[in-house]
């Protein structure tokens, strides 16, 4: 059945911006062996050219960083077959705290190749490639919101996905190291995790109704009222835009 809660609209980062090449995905398979022993490296790089029949020259023409381009393609790969396990589920019957884990439990499942996994987090820990990692962790974030349906428009679309782009970023560390049956334990450090940001939401929510923090408050929401969730594809790969208070 399809989810009542997907509204069909994609935003560029939801889908990772990008469809899915079949010339760079035959690379990715072919390095994904190689990336067990020689990480995301210009050496697995080179291999996976050669064994789909490619030059060097070619395959950097296609990923003009090499294995990195073909890491970040693994992520969005990833990201994708979420996005379509939560518009194929029914989640009716769910709250909304649960169509969040289901997300993520579904964003885990979409992991093709769990070593590969682990070589990219060390990759994207590095400070000179930090920054793509962040935007990795963004981007599965605003996926996840996209595909359930969030329609915030003011400085709650920046708070949800920066939010959830912690817990994601801590379920994949969690998850690294978890052997449990079934990945029992992983299930449950979401449940955690996901009841600690409702505890923080409905704090929020105190705070907002509270008479001695009203002046508090309503000083933030004057200053973030000219914060708006992104329509189009903001100049300068920002996630979102500023228009001042009129």
């Amino acid at each position: 059945m399809t989810n009542p809660y997907f509204d069909g609209t994609d935003s560029d980062a939801s889908e990772s911006g990008r469809a899915e090449d079949p010339e760079i995905a035959r690379l990715l398979d072919a390095i994904l062996p190689h990336v067990a022993f020689d990480g995301w490296s210009e050496a697995a790089f080179r291999a996976a050219a050669h064994e789909t029949g490619m030059t060097v020259p070619q395959g950097h023409a296609l990923c003009p960083r090499g294995a990195i381009d073909l890491a970040v393609a693994l992520h969005d790969a990833g990201d994708r077959a979420m996005v379509e396990a939560v518009r194929a589920a029914d989640l009716t019957a769910m709250r909304y705290r649960d169509r969040v884990a289901f997300a993520l439990r579904a964003r885990i499942e979409a992991v093709r190749d769990k070593e590969a996994l682990r070589r990219a987090t060390a990759l994207f820990a590095l400070p000179h490639h930090a920054a793509e990692g962040s935007r990795l962790l963004w981007r599965t974030a605003d996926a996840i919101w996209t595909a359930l349906g969030d329609a915030s428009d003011d400085v709650n679309w920046y708070t949800k996905r920066a939010t959830l782009s912690g817990v994601w970023a801590s379920v994949v560390l969690y998850w690294l190291g978890d052997d449990s049956l079934d990945h029992q334990a992983t299930w449950s450090f979401i449940d955690r995790r996901i009841d600690d940001v409702m505890r923080i939401e409905s704090a929020k929510a105190r705070a907002n109704k509270s008479v001695l923090l009203k002046p508090l408050t309503g000083a933030l929401s004057f200053l973030f009222s000219g914060v708006h969730a992104p329509h189009h594809k903001p100049p300068m790969d920002l996630p979102g835009h500023w228009s001042p208070r009129r």
